[in-house]
């Protein structure tokens, strides 16, 4: 049990919400997909931090299917530049299915590369040379996306290339306008094995999250794509990625996301979080009925709509260290609270930093032991960035842990299970050192 545990709580709580949601179901147009299990229903998030938080069937392997589409974009952007890649396929809002025929007048371009017709186009354009196949590019590419190897259902690609005469007739279609570089039945081959990558929640977690880490996988810390090339293809996920429920996705939701036909769906927060679930049974738009309602709920619960809550900048967890550690511990008291932690936090306190404060908590004290927690300089907390540090708290001591809080503006609030002396009981000439070497001598047992 750990403080940060408070994050699993979270998506284990919108799980038990949703699993019994009986509406919708799997994809059966391809076979293999119609033989998903459609009581299966995982949620995964990782942050921007590296750390990954999981529920339910979050490890259960599964296909991409159009949750691919963001990546091969980003890979083509990557290899091409925007304005090559932008005179193949668009980056506008179709408002119609994701196999509609979404084709400019007089171009012939695809509407955008998150609908079929786009990726199609998208795929084709990854290069494909001897040394370095088009789509081993492409494996290598949302492995380093995921941060481990990929590889995939060869049952799920033949199901898929057995029953694709629609996508091969939009390829067709495209290669008709002069708008697909490949011949249309490479290019279609290529794009059902692209969907056909297997992946689990987990991993469309951290793919997700790269984007939001502005193209750097925050597990691996490896630079996948670049800063503007996350930008770019957050931008078209936000306008294109949920087709013709776009809109009221982002009304509703306010996060860039992307569905897929097996049940996958990423959203991102930008600088903040990469969040996936997992669920077959599907709507009308192709999208999973539990996921779509789990991170609307979610989005709700801790105001993560891009609209309402910016990501706030700069480093929340100031210091993590003992307190004997610190320049103003005096030299006859060194050792005697060095079995003492203290995590110093900053600036104003929302979801994510509250994540980073909590993960923070586990990790600091020496062996295990008892932690100090300062937020003399944090200027606000939030509604639900008080219920997790509370949530947290009480987890941290529930394990044997106990902790102490330096709070003089009472920004926390009672915190029940937190009983050591705090900043808040100190006389109001005490400086901030002298609260923390006050709560550090508490839990010592020195006072």
């Amino acid at each position: 049990m750990s403080a940060a545990d408070a994050v699993t709580d979270s998506l284990a709580g919108l799980r038990d919400r949703f699993a019994a949601v009986r509406e919708g179901r799997p994809a059966d147009y391809i076979p293999q997909l119609a033989l998903a299990d459609p009581d299966a229903f995982g949620l995964a998030l990782v942050s921007m931090d590296g750390h990954r938080y999981s529920a339910g069937e979050a490890e259960v392997p599964f296909t991409l299917q159009s949750v691919s589409k963001p990546f091969v974009y980003a890979l083509a952007l990557s290899a091409l530049g925007l304005d090559e890649v932008s005179r193949w396929v668009g980056a506008e809002p179709s408002g119609e299915a994701f196999n509609a025929i979404s084709l400019e007048p007089g171009t012939g371009r695809p509407a955008n590369a998150m609908v079929n017709a786009g990726a199609i186009v998208t795929t084709a354009l990854v290069p494909d040379t001897p040394d370095e196949p088009a789509f081993d590019r492409i494996l290598h590419c949302l492995g380093r996306f995921a941060g481990r190897g990929l590889d995939v259902d060869e049952e799920v690609f033949a199901s898929e290339s057995a029953t694709g005469d629609r996508n091969r007739a939009l390829a067709y279609l495209i290669r008709s306008t002069g708008t697909l570089p490949v011949d249309p039945v490479r290019a279609v081959d290529r794009y059902f094995r692209q969907c056909a990558i297997r992946v689990t929640a987990v991993d469309l977690a951290t793919m997700a999250a790269t984007l939001a880490h502005g193209g750097v996988n925050p597990v691996t810390r490896e630079r996948v794509v670049s800063a503007e090339v996350a930008a770019g293809v957050l931008a078209v996920m936000a306008t294109c990625g949920m087709y013709d429920g776009s809109g009221d996705w982002l009304l509703r939701v306010g996060l860039p996301a992307k569905s897929g036909v097996s049940g996958g769906l990423i959203a991102v927060g930008p600088a903040r979080f990469g969040v996936a679930t997992y669920s077959p049974p599907l709507d009308a738009t192709g999208g999973s009925v539990r996921g779509h309602a789990a991170l609307e709920a979610m989005s709700r619960r801790y105001g993560l709509h891009l609209m309402l809550n910016p990501a706030l900048p700069g480093s929340t967890v100031t210091l993590v260290t003992t307190a004997d550690d610190l320049p103003s511990a005096p030299s006859g008291e060194r050792g005697l609270r060095g079995r003492v932690g203290v995590v110093a936090a900053q600036g104003a306190i929302d979801f994510t930093a509250a994540e980073r404060v909590l993960y923070a908590l586990d990790e600091s004290g020496p062996d295990g032991g008892p932690v100090v927690l300062d937020l003399h300089d944090v200027t606000a907390i939030d509604s639900v960035a008080r219920g997790m540090l509370h949530n947290g708290l009480a987890r941290f001591t529930a394990d044997g842990r106990r902790a102490a809080v330096v709070d003089p503006k009472d920004l926390l609030g009672p915190v029940d299970a937190v009983r050591e002396r705090t900043g808040r009981d100190l006389p109001r000439h005490a400086t901030r050192e002298d609260a923390v070497a006050g709560c550090a001598r508490a839990l010592a047992g020195e006072d």
